[in-house]
Formats: structure tokens, C-alpha cells, sequence
């Protein structure tokens, strides 16, 4: 996010906290108006993506017409701002999609709804666990529901990997830093690239969770970022920087894959939808795998956005009953055939018996459901939306300034700990 969203997000954070004496029970409508629902939805991500979300509401209406759901796409460089100063102001959309930290947080300010009230027991028995405790507030809030999932998936080009002499893609850091080696030697310009949070706290969470650290502690009572683990962790992750050479600004991974220029990513899984149609040359040249292991085995970082409804909202009760629909076959199912239709993108459900039908190769398949099994979402403790920009400050002091590890880690940890109250 820009240096002048933050400061506006912080800005109408203070404010909506100024004027919130609880939660946002006190001021939620308990009934909706009468007469038909016009609800307004700030999707957050690319107009594909809204158009995409319009075709499920339009189909919503055909099924409930006395509800009207109109669609408008909010970018994510300052989407958060836009929804705290709508939340703030008490006016805007009915209904809101962004960060899964993002309920959480306007939640606790009283901008949004808890949606225990309107039964979301289904959606919980159907998420997996640890993307609905990422969303579940240390109190059992639940101020938005999973809406879709993004995963770390590692790319390759095996025909390079096996010009290397590399039998397959790597499965653990020593693997995997031997490979960019090897392929550096065979004539790879730039081996590895990453891409999603790239040099940010993200990618490095994946090596956090390899190495066995956490945040906090499970009930956010504790910081606990500064640890063995975390150190380890931090040394690896900056080691793809200082001595691998991976790049640390955002790179075109498809073109690069399709030009031989990098031969393995770590990045998002709704890259994978755009290579064969973004560059056609790529098709059959690339695999997928799950992210090598560390010293404490698989771990990686699972996103995606939450989908919620505000706490002015005149129709609490339409606009809830929309949120739910969304975990339908049939939305899934729109979800899914739409947003690749328009914007090349994979969309993962949270659903992830859904997963199987999915616009995606045998492989990318097998891999995501392999991933499945080994994710972490984002903590849901007090603070962590506003300390994570400046935790990835310090992490990229390892690297630009050669901070020592501990001494950063220890310096984010304090962060974290005003911030967490």
C-alpha cells in the first residue's frame, strides 16, 4: 500500500475509533427497511473482477427479485482507506470485499456486522479451519466470511531445470538454493523470482512457518516473532536477496518464464491462469509444486478476501443473505467460470471440495490441494493490519541494511506489542 493510503487508513481508523463506544452491535440495524433492497458492493481488485462478481448478483436477483446488487470494483492500493472512511462517515457500500484482516479490524471499530446473528454455521463448516480462524475475532466475531483463497504455488520450467541437471523441482531451502545455483552455471540469467508481497512480510511468513515460528502466541496474548525460528527464517529469506540474486521488485513472471530469463517463482496462485493465455509460447513448458520444506517442514501463507456487510447497511438482513449465497454451488460455479473468462484468473472457493473444478491443469490441482493442507492465514490478533507494513520495514533492513536478524526481529516485536494494546 502507498505511504499517503496508509496515512489516510490510519487517519479514519482514528476516527472511526473516536466514535465507536463498542463494537458495531450498538449501532446495527436490527431489521432491514422496507420495501426492495438497492444494495451497493465494493468489490476490492480489478474490474474483471467486479464484472465478474456483477454477473453472480444479477443472478442473485433473477433468484430474489426484490434484491438489487450493483457491483464497483475498488482497487487494492487504497481500498482499506475507502472502506474506513466510508465506515467512518456511515455512508457507502452495503456490502464490502477486501484483505481477510480487513473484518477483523473494521469489525472491533464498529464498522461492520457480526454475521453470527444472521447463522453463518454452513460457511464456517465448510471453510477450512485455519482460513476461518484468520477471520474469527480473538471473541468469536465474525465480521466477514472467507470469499476466495490465494495460495503460494512454486513454478517451474522443467526443461531448464533438467538442462541444469536437476531431476525435479526443489523440495526443501537446501534444495532449492543448490538449484539457483545450478542454473545460474547452465546460463539461467535470474534463477528465482518471487511474486505476491515481494519483499514484504509475506513471502517471508512462508519461511517462518518452514521454520516453525508464529506472530503470536495462539490467543494473541503474546508477541512472539522474535524467536530462534523467526531468525533462522529471516536469514534464509534474505539470503534470496543478498547471495541468490532474486529480485526484490515486482517482476512479469509469465514473460520471464516464456523467455527462459527465470526458471523458477515463488508466487500467487492466480498467476497461473494468465501464462498459457499471456504468452502462448509458455503452454507445456510449465509445472507446479508445493513450496520447498524447512527445518520444520511445509508451511505457507494462505490470503484471499473476506466478504462482509456494513453496519449502517438500511438492509443487514439482504445484504447477509447475499455474503451467504456466495459459498453456493451455483456462485461457486459462476465465480469460477467468470472471473477466468474475463480476467485469465484462477479463483479458488473456500470451498476446497470445489477445488476440482477449478480452470486449472491436473498438476496446478494436485499441488493446490497439497498446499491445502499445510496453510496458515494472516493472525487475527489486535494490531496486526497496521504493524505488518512496518515489520516488513525492518525485514528489509536485513537486506538493504545488513541489520542483524535477532535486532530486527526485536524491533518489529516491539511494533507489534504497542499494537497489540
Amino acid at each position: 500500500m502507498h505511504r499517503r493510503s496508509l496515512v489516510a487508513a490510519a487517519a479514519a481508523a482514528m476516527l472511526l475509533a473516536a466514535g465507536c463506544t463498542t463494537t458495531g452491535t450498538a449501532t446495527t440495524p436490527q431489521q432491514d427497511a422496507a420495501g426492495p433492497a438497492e444494495l451497493l458492493f465494493w468489490n476490492t481488485g480489478s474490474d474483471e473482477q467486479a464484472a465478474a462478481m456483477q454477473v453472480a448478483a444479477d443472478r442473485y436477483k433473477e433468484l430474489h427479485p426484490d434484491v438489487t446488487i450493483k457491483v464497483q470494483a475498488i482497487a487494492w492500493d487504497d481500498g482499506r482507506a475507502k472502506v474506513l472512511t466510508a465506515a467512518t462517515s456511515r455512508s457507502g457500500p452495503d456490502i464490502v470485499s477486501g484483505g481477510l484482516s480487513w473484518g477483523i479490524e473494521l469489525g472491533e471499530l464498529g464498522g461492520m456486522i457480526d454475521l453470527n446473528r444472521y447463522d453463518v454455521t454452513a460457511a464456517r463448516q465448510q471453510t477450512r479451519p485455519e482460513l476461518w480462524s484468520s477471520i474469527t475475532s480473538p471473541g468469536g466475531a465474525v465480521y466477514g466470511i472467507p470469499m476466495d483463497m490465494t495460495l503460494y504455488v512454486f513454478y517451474y520450467r522443467p526443461d531448464l531445470l533438467q538442462r541444469a541437471g536437476l531431476g525435479g523441482p526443489p523440495t526443501t531451502w537446501a534444495e532449492l538454493f543448490t538449484a539457483v545455483d545450478r542454473l545460474k552455471a547452465s546460463g539461467v540469467p535470474t534463477p528465482l523470482v518471487e511474486e505476491w508481497g515481494t519483499f514484504e512480510w509475506l513471502p517471508w511468513f512462508n519461511y517462518l512457518k518452514q521454520a516453525g515460528g508464529s506472530l503470536y502466541s495462539p490467543d494473541c496474548t503474546e508477541v512472539t516473532i522474535a524467536s530462534d525460528a523467526a531468525v533462522t527464517a529471516t536469514t534464509a529469506w534474505a539470503d534470496q536477496y543478498r547471495r541468490y540474486g532474486v529480485p526484490k521488485a515486482t517482476v512479469d513472471v509469465g514473460a520471464g518464464l516464456a523467455k527462459g530469463e527465470y526458471a523458477m517463482a515463488i508466487g500467487a496462485s492466480y498467476l497461473a491462469g494468465g501464462f498459457d493465455s499471456g504468452h502462448p509460447e509458455l503452454k507445456g513448458k510449465w509445472q507446479t509444486a508445493p513450496l520447498p520444506t524447512g527445518p520444520a517442514g511445509a508451511g505457507s501463507f494462505v490470503g484471499g478476501k473476506i466478504v462482509g456487510a456494513m453496519s449502517y447497511t438500511k438492509y443487514p438482513q439482504a445484504a447477509a443473505d447475499f455474503v451467504k449465497w456466495l459459498y453456493t454451488d451455483e456462485a461457486v460455479e459462476i465465480l469460477q467460470r467468470e472471473v477466468f473468462t474475463r480476467g485469465g484468473e484462477l479463483y479458488i472457493s473456500p470451498r476446497p471440495e470445489l477445488l476440482a473444478k477449478a480452470n486449472a491443469s491436473d498438476n496446478l490441482k494436485q499441488t493446490l490441494q497439497a498446499t491445502l493442507g499445510t496453510v496458515t492465514g494472516p493472525p487475527n490478533c489486535k494490531g496486526w493490519e497496521t504493524s505488518g507494513a512496518e515489520v516488513s520495514k525492518r525485514l528489509q533492513a536485513v537486506v538493504n541494511d545488513g541489520a542483524d536478524p535477532r535486532a530486527a526481529l526485536t524491533e518489529a516485536a516491539q511494533i507489534m506489542r504497542d499494537n497489540l494494546g
